[in-house]
């Protein structure tokens, strides 16, 4: 039985949502369902530096030639949220990742032509979306997804870490996840390692034919 929590306004059928078999088109490569289960199995591991490096592991034991593991964690603002990330693959169609923050944070999800998964590892993720009252606790083990055009408040009010994937025009993304660092921040050198990370590791995708 799938244990995917749904976006309760996407609007497609749970099936598709919960097995991610949806035409995503653009020569997408990764299965949410399978990154749900790895992620899962990690949480076996005794603390989070194990938890990462399992994760990173069983990804490139998968998928040898489409993630990296070596790229160091950097922060991130957007949508008045700050973590940190480090990137697990990049290329025009898809992401992954693993977010988080170990003091809590909150803010805007943004809304974007993308579909974004996020597999929780550690701590608690709260969401609500516009209209709602009470909110939706994800712990270690859910998933939450947002469908294209969907958008959400939440918040790891005590820190927290996940395994994010999105699939979609990566891109496009790009000024959201940006903003904040470029005009309240003003950390360029955040600025400048995001912009490179995410370029080189786009170019290594388009060197083996995967957009």
């Amino acid at each position: 039985m799938q244990d995917l929590r749904v976006d309760i306004f996407d609007s497609r059928p749970l099936d598709l949502v919960a097995t991610g078999r949806q035409d995503a088109g653009m020569g997408t490569i990764f299965d949410p369902d399978e990154l749900h289960q790895i992620a899962k199995q990690s949480l076996s591991k005794p603390n989070k530096t194990e938890m990462f490096e399992f994760i990173g592991d069983e990804l490139k034991r998968r998928y040898p030639t489409h993630i990296t593991l070596d790229n160091p964690w950097i922060f991130n603002n957007a949508g008045g949220a700050m973590g940190q990330l480090k990137l697990l693959h990049c290329s025009i169609s898809e992401y992954i990742l693993l977010f988080g923050s170990p003091i809590g944070t909150e803010g805007h999800s943004g809304r974007y032509t993308t579909e974004v998964y996020d597999f929780m590892l550690d701590g608690e993720m709260w969401c609500y979306h516009a209209g709602d009252f009470e909110r939706v606790v994800y712990r270690p083990g859910d998933a939450a997804y947002l469908g294209a055009d969907r958008a959400k408040g939440y918040a790891l009010p005590s820190g927290g870490f996940m395994l994010e994937y999105s699939r979609g025009p990566i891109p496009t993304m790009l000024p959201f996840g940006l903003a904040d660092t470029c005009f309240s921040t003003l950390d360029r050198h955040t600025i400048g390692r995001t912009l490179w990370q995410y370029g080189k590791l786009v170019v290594k995708e388009l060197a083996q034919g995967k957009v």
